[in-house]
């Protein structure tokens, strides 16, 4: 390795950063390095992307985060005294130092956030260890000191932070054509020159070339609010905030070639890597005198008995098979917690869903009731859930009425600890329309122009996910205000660079992860309003192992659970279970289209299907279901047709 860039701020430094994963990772590789580092502000959000991607292209990736120091204790939160913090960034050398990492990020969320999330100086001395740590830009302590304090304040503090990361604290040198730089990094060098600290050089990267740094300008005034006339407005002062060759980092300090040099040995030394398809399964409480198996056995064979009092030739068989493949495959606690919390519901009166997904295929989770749908009877598959090629842990959607979901969550937090179980992280991006909105906003569009411009974007359901390039193709109109009018080409293409990009972080509506350590011990957290979330998303923390549930607030529970609870005012013994499947009735209203809140059979279109096909049967309204999604949809007349008239059914 020759020169690293071991500080750069990805899409994940939401609004501030425009390095774009996949495209930093090209871009890295097209100049000849061979390592890079992810450096956040704050979070750790894009860190197995990042990792993923890098490994892909060959390049050795090394993960760390840019943390905000508070001027005093985290916990300290006075107006005036604790609202400027630090900026200090740490690079993971091993798996303590991402544990540590990932520690402390969540804890500045956690417990420390007073404008932003932040660590403090007993954080930073209690979990150290694996991570090299750099002294950041001029906003780090460091380089404020030098620039406020004087030479003697900042040293006595370098020397605080050497001590406590011995042999791994690095100074950092930075030069972006700016004055204030020019008279940091002199005192930066008379400290090392000092103490015998080691020097670094970074470059702070915020975007990938030189040209990005409009796309970098525009992204801020997103974030502020503002508008790039505007003069008071926060920006960059210059545009070298990229990701810059060896060469052009080099000659901007070719005095002090070991600087450069020292960027390689940091990254030797950072071997951190990622462990996927390893699962971390929590462990169900097991009644004394019971193995994990023996209790899943025995409450699967009393269900059975409840659900089978007479039970068909071949149904206990296919109970054993789906057991042992359950048991073979190290599902066992999955099931066992699953069935647990329903459990708690059923019994709180909490409305809980009958089943659906492929779950409801399972004998087992029919018989430990999770569902109460008999796979035999309606011919699902137990192999289309579980099966020994299935790679990714099995999933198993559950729906609870909307007003009481979160009883059955603080359930879940009590049964297996506050610190093991968190909601899951979700990010927000500038889609087509949304992009050319918000660029608008920041290039002193007015609302009326920009407006018209992204309602020539083309919506519906066949374009929820269409890009701008798309857009141009299809929408002749979009194409010529392009061609002939120079701010909206500026808009479009600005837009096209930004689109895409993730714009805010909030809580998925129904993941939840539940884990058995500590959660932070595995990823780490944010606070996202009042709800503890992973900074992974959904599909993040699968590929890591973890145990991801759905747990889904659904209003037809709730209006299902008040109809009967009216019912039962005047029929005590009325059941929701005891409705018959073959009511004429209930038929005869969903062939005249009277499908208003019925569950997903209510969109415009669907009701346009029922009243064609006449539905007669359960089976009926489960091929409505199945055929009406993006694809299958195109096979909707032809199955009327044949449902018409079976002489037109082909194989």
């Amino acid at each position: 390795m020759s020169f690293v860039h071991l500080h750069v701020h990805s899409e994940y430094s939401l609004l501030d950063g425009a390095c774009r994963i996949p495209r930093l990772i090209e871009r890295v590789k097209s100049l000849g390095q061979n390592a890079v580092a992810i450096t956040d502000h704050g979070v750790m959000y894009g860190a197995v992307d990042f990792y993923k991607a890098a490994k892909a292209a060959g390049i050795k990736p090394i993960i760390g985060c840019e943390v905000y120091v508070a001027p005093r204790s985290r916990h300290d939160r006075v107006h005036g005294l604790d609202n400027d913090s630090f900026h200090l960034v740490l690079l993971c050398m091993d798996q303590t130092g991402y544990e540590n990492l990932s520690y402390m990020v969540s804890q500045s969320f956690l417990n420390g956030f007073y404008g932003k999330p932040r660590v403090d100086f007993a954080l930073l001395q209690a979990h150290s260890e694996g991570l090299i740590a750099l002294s950041a830009c001029v906003a780090g302590q460091v380089p404020q000191l030098l620039l406020q304090d004087g030479f003697a304040a900042a040293k006595a503090k370098a020397l605080e932070y050497a001590g406590i990361f011995p042999d791994r604290f690095y100074l950092e040198l930075q030069d972006h054509g700016l004055d204030i730089q020019q008279k940091v990094n002199a005192g930066i060098r008379r400290i090392a020159k000092e103490t015998g600290l080691p020097l670094v050089a970074t470059n702070d990267a915020h975007y990938l070339t030189q040209e990005d740094s409009r796309l970098q300008d525009v992204l801020m005034c997103i974030q502020m609010q503002k508008t790039v006339d505007d003069p008071d407005r926060m920006r960059f002062e210059t545009d070298q905030f990229y990701i810059k060759s060896e060469e052009e980092m080099r000659a901007l300090l070719p005095d002090c070639p070991e600087a450069f040099d020292r960027t390689a040995e940091i990254a030797e030394r950072c071997n951190m890597d990622f462990t996927f398809g390893k699962y971390h399964l929590p462990q169900f409480p097991i009644p004394e005198g019971h193995t994990n198996v023996s209790w899943f056995r025995q409450l699967c064979l009393e269900g059975f008995q409840e659900r089978y009092p007479t039970p068909p030739d071949g149904y206990r068989e296919q109970l054993d098979y789906e057991m042992q493949m359950i048991e073979k495959m190290g599902y066992v606690d999955y099931f066992l917690i699953v069935a647990d919390f329903v459990d708690f519901a059923r019994k709180s009166g909490i409305p809980v869903g009958p089943g659906r997904g492929s779950a409801a295929g399972a004998m087992v989770s029919y018989c430990l009731k999770i569902t109460d749908i008999d796979p035999p009877k309606y011919g699902l598959y137990f192999e289309r859930f579980l099966n020994p090629e299935r790679v990714s842990m099995p999933d198993i959607d559950m729906d609870f009425g909307d007003t009481r979901r979160d009883e059955v969550i603080e359930y879940v937090k009590r049964k297996y600890g506050e610190d093991r179980v968190a909601q899951i992280v979700t990010f927000g991006t500038m889609a087509a329309r949304g992009a050319i909105r918000d660029v608008a906003r920041a290039l002193n569009f007015t609302y009326a122009e920009a407006d018209v411009v992204a309602k020539l974007v083309p919506g519906g359901p066949g374009n929820l996910h269409i890009t701008l390039a798309e857009a141009m193709r299809k929408e002749p109109r979009l194409k010529s205000m392009y061609d002939s009018d120079t701010r909206v080409q500026e808009l479009i293409d600005t837009a096209m660079g930004l689109e895409g990009m993730p714009r805010n972080a909030s809580t998925h509506a129904a993941g939840v992860v539940i884990t058995k350590l500590p959660v932070c011990d595995y990823v780490p957290l944010a606070r996202n309003d009042d709800t503890i979330v992973t900074q992974y998303t959904m599909t993040t923390l699968e590929e890591l192992g973890l145990l991801k549930m759905d747990f889904l607030a659904l209003r037809n529970l709730t209006v299902l659970d008040d109809a009967v609870r009216m019912l039962q005012k005047d029929q005590p013994d009325f059941r929701l279970e005891d409705i018959p499947e073959d009511d004429p009735e209930t038929y005869r209203m969903l062939s005249d289209g009277k499908t208003s809140g019925v569950f997903q059979l209510e969109s415009g279109g669907m009701t346009g299907v029922c009243a064609g096909l006449k539905p007669k049967s359960i089976e009926d309204i489960t091929a409505v279901i199945a055929l009406y999604r993006p694809g299958p949809m195109d096979s909707i007349p032809k199955f009327l047709a044949c449902a018409q008239d079976p002489q037109n059914v082909t194989y």
